[in-house]
């Protein structure tokens, strides 16, 4: 597709969803995150490249950044506002994205899970029901040029050109250009050496 025609697509797709946009903008006051996530689950149902456009469209102008020079696959929910988007990013269908920065050029698979940390609920008081207890909501940042697997659930930050296996559950920093799989997630390899990671805990958690 030419410059041209992604410049008409995106004004054609930011006119389609000006109506939610309008919403938005007049119901944001009340109920501001359940209010953001029904507008992405709508959206999340139109199909194909059509439906990419539809979601930037509107997630361009209610995020803080996001780049139009991106794809947001069929069923991927949002969940949270402070969310970042970078530019040529891939995220995959059914995917649940929660409050993250997504770096430049970075690929998330179908069914991946970005969570908002580890403490988003509360549990040590036994006579508090568990959804009365509160927790912490924290931005996860995925670096730039990344690649997160099928399924991964990540829950903390993933450095520059690191690779995290399907599946994984990221529970700990990685670092960057690193190679990481299982549950919790362990470094197997760095990608700028060629020997694996061979500690203890590693091999423990390697497949």
């Amino acid at each position: 597709m030419t410059a041209l025609a992604k410049s008409a697509a995106r004004a054609l797709a930011l006119l389609l969803v000006s109506p939610l946009l309008l919403l938005d903008l007049l119901l944001r006051g009340t109920g501001s995150h359940a209010l953001f996530a029904a507008m992405t689950q709508l959206l999340s149902l139109v199909p194909g490249r059509t439906g990419s456009y539809l979601r930037l469209a509107y997630l361009r102008v209610v995020l803080p950044d996001c780049h139009p020079d991106s794809f947001v696959g069929f069923g991927t929910l949002f969940s949270q506002r402070d969310t970042r988007l970078g530019r040529g990013i891939y995220v995959g269908p059914q995917c649940n994205i929660g409050r993250c920065a997504i770096g430049d050029d970075t690929l998330v698979a179908s069914g991946v899970h970005i969570m908002s940390g580890t403490g988003q609920h509360n549990f040590d008081d036994l006579n508090t029901p568990i959804r009365d207890q509160g927790g912490e909501y924290r931005q996860i940042r995925i670096g730039r040029d990344c690649w997160i697997g099928n399924g991964a659930l990540i829950m903390a930050d993933v450095g520059d050109q690191s690779v995290i296996g399907a599946g994984s559950v990221v529970t700990e920093a990685i670092p960057p250009r690193s190679i990481a799989v299982g549950n919790p997630a362990r470094v197997i390899r760095r990608r700028d050496e060629s020997d694996p990671v061979t500690d203890s805990a590693t091999t423990a958690a390697s497949p």
